[in-house]
């Protein structure tokens, strides 16, 4: 599959509603009622999509169960799921644009919604203010509940069906995959997510990750239509790597 869209080499100030140029590093938008304003088409968490675990902070390691060592090292990238145009699920980062859409609309039920543009033109949803249902059906992206504390999103989801890889590298999840993000926007040209990942029956503790995404909206971006699977002239090249 080919890239369909990605960060600008020396992205330039953008442009909020009305055309007035902000820099990056303007104050961030808030909405009424004095939360941020996450919407922005952001451009990825990639930078470690490789490897999630270059994300750790300085000293810190990941500390895998033997059995799941063992199966982390087997991995090939010529099977991983994303790669084959299966979703990417969470928190793994891509390359490819995204954003936020903040739905208001009915007060009891708000919801907030992110549109993907990479591997199957996917979305994903989380209910604010709400307990994750007690029957869970498994899936790709899990049930994600979020509330504010603060300025930051905070974002709990479990019920994952075990199928995801967390990175390129193969790092494994199970189906009791928990990972509670922490979305904030410091400024207006940048978001920062940080994540802790549990997974008893991979990893021996919790461990914790931080990335930044910077703006890519210059006013006019939209996210594009892709689909992995259409014209896909990648996977064959996948056969012979190894991590």
């Amino acid at each position: 599959a080919v890239l369909a869209q990605g960060p600008p080499g020396n992205p330039q100030p953008v442009a909020q509603k009305g055309g007035k140029a902000k820099g990056k590093a303007a104050p961030a938008p808030k909405l009424p009622d004095g939360t941020p304003d996450l919407a922005g088409l952001w451009t990825g968490f990639g930078s470690n999509a490789g490897d999630i675990s270059k994300a750790l902070k300085p000293g810190d390691k990941v500390e895998m169960l033997d059995w799941a060592e063992a199966l982390f090292k087997t991995r090939l990238a010529k099977d991983d799921p994303q790669g084959n145009c299966l979703p990417s699920g969470i928190p793994r980062g891509n390359p490819y644009p995204w954003r936020f859409v903040q739905d208001r609309t009915h007060t009891a039920a708000e919801r907030i919604y992110v549109l993907y543009e990479g591997n199957i033109h996917s979305f994903r949803q989380i209910f604010m203010n709400q307990e994750h249902p007690k029957d869970l059906n498994p899936t790709w992206y899990g049930h994600s509940v979020g509330k504010w504390v603060g300025e930051d999103l905070v974002v709990d989801t479990v019920g994952f069906n075990g199928n995801t890889w967390l990175d390129m590298a193969g790092h494994p999840a199970s189906d009791q995959l928990h990972v509670i993000e922490r979305y904030s926007r410091p400024n207006f040209g940048n978001l920062m997510n940080h994540i802790t990942i549990e997974d008893p029956v991979m990893y021996s503790k919790p461990w914790d990750i931080r990335m930044n995404t910077p703006i890519l909206d210059d006013g006019n971006s939209e996210l594009m239509e892709y689909i992995c699977t259409e014209n896909e002239r990648d996977a064959k090249h996948l056969d012979n790597l190894k991590k």
